[in-house]
């Protein structure tokens, strides 16, 4: 597979990665032993590039990767994990957490380093707070090489530019922003690169939204989002074509996206989405669904605390 190096790091990722929020059951009930098979998958496959977090599942994503993964070399897969989220509404900063959320995390997956470690979904605490107690208290555990490079992830685009314009992050991960629908994180590039911050996509599918499945109850999408978003999976299909094989293509063909992250505990479907990505993407239907996507194009929803949203807010 296709690989990009992200930011300044020594890090080669591939261009699509397994996302292992499946492996904690964060949208359905999974078969365990299925689960363990689409991390085999992933890998056979080239992502070898695998996010998780202890907040998947809380703690049940890690435990399935540590059990996945035993037996085969660390030096074949590049691992990243995050912290600070532990379940829907606790959160945890604090630079004593941050010690002890690393140490839990490689005890559950059963390795002596992470190559790469988030602060996760900061949005829902002050961003301050980020600066000042949790960035430095990783950079100490960076420097007793637990973790190679650090960053932030969250849905806010302002989240990024606050951050980066008091402190220096190695990377930084967004979701659900750079998609057929939104494409917002795109115009940060050059912010981001002027950085010289690796750049990490997740979420092609934007939770479904842009797929043919049931949208996850927790979901936040209006009734028109959803309406629009229906038609644009219709027409795909009267083109004989799935509309996230189409969302897939088009998340990893970003040049400056270096990975985009997502992850079923499916293996068939890991293993379709590998083959996907090396077909020719067709433009024509690119241009058909994005024109039909046009009414509700950069919609997005408010995440976390108001004062950390200060896009303005698009109603649809």
């Amino acid at each position: 597979m296709q690989t990009r190096r992200l930011g300044q790091t020594d890090l080669e990722l591939p261009i699509l990665s397994f996302g292992a929020s499946s492996l904690g059951q964060e949208f359905r009930q999974v078969d365990l032993t299925e689960a363990l098979k689409s991390v085999h998958a992933a890998l056979d496959c080239g992502m070898n590039f695998i996010d998780t977090s202890p907040f998947y599942g809380r703690g049940m994503s890690e435990v399935m990767l540590g059990v996945a993964l035993r037996g085969i070399p660390r030096d074949s897969y590049i691992l990243g994990t995050k912290l600070g989220r532990y379940s829907g509404d606790h959160f945890d900063f604090s630079a004593r957490r941050v010690v002890e959320s690393i140490d839990i995390s490689l005890e559950r997956m059963g390795v002596d380093h992470l190559d790469i470690c988030l602060c996760h979904d900061i949005e829902f605490v002050d961003r301050e707070q980020i600066v000042e107690e949790t960035l430095p208290a990783l950079r100490k555990v960076q420097q007793q090489g637990k973790v190679k490079y650090i960053g932030i992830s969250g849905y806010p685009m302002s989240n990024f530019k606050y951050i980066l314009d008091h402190t220096e992050l190695d990377c930084v991960l967004s979701y659900n922003h750079y998609t057929l629908q939104n494409t917002m994180f795109a115009d940060l590039v050059p912010y981001l690169k002027q950085k010289n911050v690796g750049i990490m996509n997740a979420a092609p599918f934007s939770a479904r939204l842009l797929a043919n499945a049931p949208l996850p109850p927790w979901h936040k999408a209006t009734p028109k989002v959803r309406e629009i978003a229906k038609q644009a999976a219709q027409f795909c299909n009267q083109q004989g074509v799935d509309i996230a094989k189409l969302a897939v293509q088009f998340s990893v063909a970003h040049p400056e996206m270096t990975t985009c992250v997502t992850g079923s505990a499916n293996p068939q479907r890991v293993r379709q989405w590998a083959e996907w990505i090396e077909e020719p993407l067709d433009q024509h239907l690119l241009e058909d669904v994005l024109e039909i996507l046009k009414p509700i194009h950069n919609w997005f929803y408010i995440e976390g605390r108001p004062e950390n949203n200060d896009e303005q807010t698009v109603t649809a």
